[in-house]
């Protein structure tokens, strides 16, 4: 499945949905029944910087594609960063590189209804996929 078709998905989900908590609340449903990381990859080299909760992102490369894994402290931080990891596994570096944090957001349709500081650690984690990526 591209990139694209991976981002009409989730816009599916989350169009259902006229009152933002409904989207936050599904946000956290998507956190709940993401597994995360273990301890052990939870480390310095993996945080996302610029992000209010703790947060992590590791990459693995298999053949040309990326695969990511993400996890937060946070349940609405980590069900974005859950959004991310749906989003961009799978792909070849040009396809990641391609898709940027203001497309998803607006997808998703909270663009504007999440804090600026949730905004900002939403694009660190973008940023850091995409040099995970290169």
């Amino acid at each position: 499945m591209s990139i694209n078709e991976t981002l009409n998905e989730i816009e599916d989900i989350f169009s259902i949905f006229d009152d933002p908590k409904d989207r936050f609340a599904q946000l956290m449903d998507i956190a709940k029944e993401t597994e995360g990381l273990s301890d052990n990859e939870r480390i310095d080299n993996a945080k996302v910087s610029g992000c209010t909760s703790q947060a992590w992102v590791i990459c693995e490369k298999r053949d040309k594609n990326y695969f990511f894994k993400c996890d937060s402290d946070a349940l609405i931080v980590k069900g974005l960063l859950a959004l991310l990891c749906k989003i961009y596994s799978g792909h070849e570096s040009k396809e990641i590189q391609a898709v940027n944090h203001a497309d998803i957001l607006k997808t998703v349709g909270l663009s504007g209804l999440i804090s600026i500081q949730r905004t900002n650690g939403f694009a660190s984690a973008v940023t850091k996929i995409h040099e995970m990526s290169t």
